[in-house]
């Protein structure tokens, strides 16, 4: 039997090289995606099948579920890479933009698992659910939604493993650190956004801006991740959860002491 799988945000950077892998390794691949040109010519592409989703909407999910439900019996696996970036302090982000981002990074993961179940209990499919690597890293100030987000990722994905463990179904964490996608190349104009919202922090967050700009310069090939994913989704006991390429920088400030890390980012980040 042809295996089967959906996978969120199947058009973008990671999503769409994730598709494309697995469909040359004979998966029968759902793209999911804001509907558009990018997810219309991935849908052309031999074994993948273009599905429109807005993972915001429950009309969206459930058109979604029914398009898949008619080409395949069951699931295999859901990967879930639908997400966005969103940067600026926690008392000046607008509140629906904040809204926003836990409702497409946490909310819409929720929802997607939650629609396909059914497909995915068929077959004992797996669940992955991509995190960060600033899903489990202490976090910095100005990326609190979007850490906020992926924090939440990795306690659902926890609860969700330990729940599903009863139906011998796995339950997958995958934590990207940099890697070269559009949230990464879109990474200045978000900044900008945020400086402009600004009336306390404007001038550190261009400083913040500048060091952020190394992102791009430290972005891996998608190809790591599709890889993961296969893995993930195909090998006997799959591990708990995969960091792919953290940044060492990062990584090594995670082991400090809390207050010590407190006193290094006012420090770099301040200028001081």
């Amino acid at each position: 039997m042809r295996q089967s799988v959906v996978i969120t945000g199947g058009s973008g950077g990671l999503g769409g090289r994730t598709s494309r892998f697995l469909a040359e390794r004979g998966w029968q691949v759902f793209a999911a995606d804001l509907a558009g040109e990018r997810l219309n010519a991935i849908g052309r592409e031999e074994g993948i099948s273009a599905v429109e989703l807005d993972v915001t909407r429950p009309a969206s999910l459930e058109a979604a579920v029914a398009q898949v439900s008619e080409a395949t019996d069951g699931l295999d696996g859901l990967v879930n890479f639908a997400g966005i970036l969103a940067m600026g302090s926690l008392v000046e982000i607008p509140v629906a933009e904040f809204e926003r981002v836990i409702g497409i990074n946490f909310l819409g993961t929720f929802r997607v698992n939650h629609a396909f179940f059914p497909l995915l209990h068929a077959r004992r499919g797996r669940i992955v659910n991509i995190s960060s690597e600033t899903g489990w890293q202490t976090v910095p100030p100005f990326n609190g939604p979007y850490a906020i987000s992926k924090h939440a990722i990795e306690a659902y994905s926890d609860a969700l493993r330990r729940e599903l463990a009863f139906l011998d179904m796995h339950v997958v964490k995958i934590q990207p650190g940099p890697f070269k996608t559009d949230m990464v190349d879109g990474m200045e104009g978000v900044f900008d956004r945020a400086v402009a919202g600004s009336s306390h922090f404007a001038e550190l967050l261009m400083r913040v801006k500048k060091l952020a700009a190394n992102e791009q310069a430290k972005a891996h090939d998608p190809l790591i991740i599709a890889e993961v994913v296969h893995e993930a989704l195909t090998v006997r006991r799959p591990k708990i959860a995969y960091s792919v390429k953290p940044d060492r920088m990062r990584a090594l400030l995670n082991r400090l002491p809390e207050r010590l890390i407190d006193v290094l980012l006012k420090r770099v980040m301040g200028g001081r």
